[in-house]
């Protein structure tokens, strides 16, 4: 088969890469219908993540199981299937209490790469989940986005509490920070900052529900949204970027008593506990638990609720899959799908 393999910053290749086959008896071997490039790739790809030698690389998929292992019971050939980053058996005490990411048995699917014309997916029957039947294409980008950014959009709300009436604001705009504005609606809110510089994806906010956007940034930013808040900050902010920068505007647009959920990954961010300790804001966060909200999520897909697809601005086919981290590099897409 073909796929993926990151060389050095900026080198991303598609090359023959061996065939995946079952391993252990728990292993499911499926053929990719989509997968994409993550903005998270980006952290590699722009060299800010150490590149040691060639990697498979990419970890959002959907596809049909094209062989199981001998101890896999819920899943056969021919089956639709959307899983999770992580491999998790979802029977421990921490997949129990819906935090599969930490399950104690976990492995990084994304480990071989499934930016790649087939994967093998450890844990099978605790990683994956079978769509009713075959989805329609037009629902393919949507079940793609439920493998991480809409999970991981999702998980922004749940960890920050959204409630019902709820004022959030969402710092970032990339794929996630636009899933999270999502979720947010679905959770609730009444009111979404979405903070965005961005016309496209200031449009595509709206679209997904934001009723406000703010461009300022930084400490413009922090007292843009305190006016728009009678002073105190917003009840939630949702924290999709990762930065120290993105972090600091977070914490501080967040009311007294208010949550901040956090799923951009940490690049240097460093928290001051006396800040945090006097703002009375909660702080939760971490590597999504998709597969906790997966059948939800597919459920709002299939049902016409939600649609987070619209996050693919860019179809390439696999083979271009170095102009699809260009283009997203150079933010001239939100996030590239690719077709095997």
């Amino acid at each position: 088969m073909r796929g993926a393999v990151l060389h050095a910053p900026g080198d991303v290749r598609f090359e023959e890469r061996d065939d995946p086959k079952i391993i252990e008896a728990t292993d499911a071997v499926i053929r990719t219908a989509a997968t994409c490039v993550c903005g998270s790739d980006l952290w590699d790809y722009r060299g800010i993540n150490p590149v040691e030698q060639p990697t498979p690389f990419g970890h959002e998929y959907v596809g049909i199981v094209e062989e199981v292992g001998a101890d896999v019971k819920t899943l056969k050939p021919g089956q639709f299937v959307i899983g999770s980053f992580f491999a998790s058996d979802n029977t421990c005490a921490n997949c129990r209490n819906g935090y599969q990411t930490d399950c104690l048995h976990r492995e990084l699917v994304g480990a071989e790469g499934c930016q790649a014309e087939k994967i093998r997916i450890p844990l099978a029957d605790g990683t994956l989940v079978a769509t009713p039947d075959q989805p329609a294409e037009e629902h393919i980008p949507s079940l793609l986005a439920c493998s991480d950014v809409m999970g991981t959009g999702w998980y922004a709300a749940v960890a920050a509490e959204v409630r019902p009436g709820d004022t959030v604001a969402v710092v970032g705009d990339g794929a996630v920070g636009l899933c999270a504005v999502i979720a947010a609606k679905e959770l609730g809110a009444t009111r979404i900052i979405a903070m965005s510089r961005h016309e496209a994806r200031q449009k595509l906010a709206r679209e997904f529900g934001a009723t406000d956007i703010v461009a300022e940034r930084g400490e413009e930013g922090i007292a843009r949204i305190k006016e728009m808040t009678g002073g105190i900050g917003a009840d939630r902010v949702l924290e999709c970027v990762g930065t120290p920068e993105a972090m600091q505007q977070a914490l501080r647009s967040t009311r007294p008593g208010g949550n901040v959920g956090f799923v951009g990954v940490p690049h240097g961010v460093a928290i001051d506990g006396t800040e945090l300790f006097y703002s009375h804001v909660g702080l939760r966060g971490g590597p999504a638990p998709v597969r906790e909200f997966l059948p939800d999520l597919i459920d709002r897909v299939l049902t016409g609720r939600i649609n987070p697809g619209k996050v693919f601005d860019l179809t390439l086919p696999l083979g271009q899959v170095a102009d699809a981290y260009q283009a997203m590099d150079e933010r001239r897409a939100i996030k590239a799908l690719l077709k095997p």
